[in-house]
């Protein structure tokens, strides 16, 4: 009989505890596509006792001696966050074995380090669930565009936010309304700032943004905005110039006096309803692609929860698998274009400026004149109201992040300007 493969998971929680089932259940399925058998050799948890749906020998709560276990080919870690993820990768490469992970955060903080200690121990390092849960993304831009050149990522990465915003433009909805609903029907984490505040999104931006531009871009090279500041008033003028809002992680390649490099942002912006990004609602996401030879791509599908990400888990155990029967590692990510990060300041937006003035003569003159002042060009202005609740709606042409910044903070130490009360970006996704 062949020798089976052995798996070590890390983690039983949602996302391992899928994992764990669907191995079994698939067991028949998972042999004839690998080519050998593939079972699970221990599960490490820190409490083995929550974990009663578990036979208690795979159980552990020592991961280090289980990833190190000469019996064990390929390791599986879905334990999230930094330490002690990091450390056992690195202990599973060093012994040699291959590995899949779901951890987005450790990934877009250490991902050239461990890549180089897979390319160095000749094994794989995987990771397609980390970005998009269910959806292939990341093979794609590893490897079916490998033979192009992308020029644009643009995605909805975040189901949290997604369903949050989309309740927002359906109801009329306030942020912390929409947010206690996403809450209490389990889309938003009790504590939700790694969702909210764009950092779970920032992560993802920072992995797609390596693979699709062959540079090295960590989290810390994103720029970050999250969502709580977004509110009702802001999807309806959204919704009165036919866009509706969306956290966006945009990762460009773009040109300057000094070369190309890459800009990477994640930030609520506006965007056409035209657009097909517009119409991905509830807690799904979406990556639009745009690449010189092949053109626009979408792709769609559940961006998170526990069987979705246990299938982007399993697809990479039975790459890896394959490679490991074939005695040989797969194709790793490149960073030979060593593009580096533009900051925001420099890179050019757009934004759409509400304005709470004071209804005199000269009012709007003045306005313009501040943002002429910081070479901003206006492109629609529109007045709603007239007196205490005079409002003025500006959508600018793009400019440079910071001469918009500047405008705004020169607007607001303006004496007819009694408050900024909105400010949102606006991308056209042309």
């Amino acid at each position: 009989m062949t020798a089976p493969l052995r798996v070590a998971l890390l983690g039983c929680g949602t996302v391992g505890g899928a994992v764990l089932r669907l191995v079994g259940e698939q067991a028949a399925d998972l042999a004839a596509r690998v080519g050998r058998p593939v079972e699970v050799a221990g599960v490490a948890v820190r409490r083995p006792d929550r974990h009663p749906e578990v036979p208690a020998e795979l159980l552990t709560t020592d991961a280090l001696g289980l990833v190190t276990r000469d019996d064990v080919d390929l390791v599986v870690e879905v334990i999230g966050g930094i330490e002690p993820a990091r450390s056992l990768i690195q202990a599973a490469i060093e012994a040699g074995k291959s590995v899949v992970s779901a951890n987005k955060a450790l990934l877009a903080e250490d991902g050239v380090a461990l890549h180089a200690a897979a390319a160095k121990a000749g094994v794989d390092l995987y990771y397609e669930a980390s970005v998009a849960g269910a959806i292939p993304l990341l093979r794609p831009l590893r490897e079916s565009l490998a033979g192009d050149q992308i020029r644009r990522v643009v995605g909805i990465v975040n189901g949290t936010t997604n369903y949050i915003l989309s309740r927002m433009a359906e109801t009329g909805a306030g942020f912390s309304e929409a947010l206690a609903e996403a809450t209490e029907l389990g889309y938003a984490e009790a504590d939700p700032t790694a969702d909210v505040d764009g950092f779970d999104a920032a992560a993802k931006a920072a992995i797609l943004a390596s693979l699709a531009f062959h540079s090295a871009v960590t989290a810390s090279d994103v720029h970050r905005e999250g969502i709580s500041a977004v509110t009702a008033t802001d999807v309806a003028r959204a919704a009165e110039i036919g866009c509706t809002v969306k956290l966006l992680a945009i990762c460009e390649r773009v040109g300057g006096p000094d070369g190309e490099s890459v800009a990477v942002r994640v930030h609520p912006a506006m965007i056409p309803t035209g657009h097909p990004l517009a119409a991905v609602g509830g807690a799904f996401n979406a990556v639009f692609v745009e690449a010189e030879a092949a053109g626009q791509l979408m792709f769609y599908g559940q961006g998170a929860g526990g069987e979705p990400t246990a299938s982007a888990v399993l697809g990479d155990l039975v790459a890896v698998a394959r490679n490991r029967v074939a005695g040989a590692a797969g194709a790793g990510p490149t960073a030979y274009a060593e593009l580096p990060t533009r900051p925001i300041a420099e890179t050019p937006t757009r934004y759409h400026v509400s304005l709470d003035v004071a209804d005199v003569p000269g009012v709007l003159a003045t306005v313009a004149t501040e943002f002429a002042r910081h070479e901003v060009s206006i492109a629609t202005v529109r007045q709603d109201g007239h007196g205490d609740a005079a409002t003025l709606v500006i959508v600018t042409h793009s400019a440079p992040d910071a001469a918009l910044s500047a405008t705004i903070a020169a607007l607001r130490e303006m004496p007819a300007v009694r408050g900024v009360t909105s400010v949102l970006r606006v991308e056209g996704l042309s």
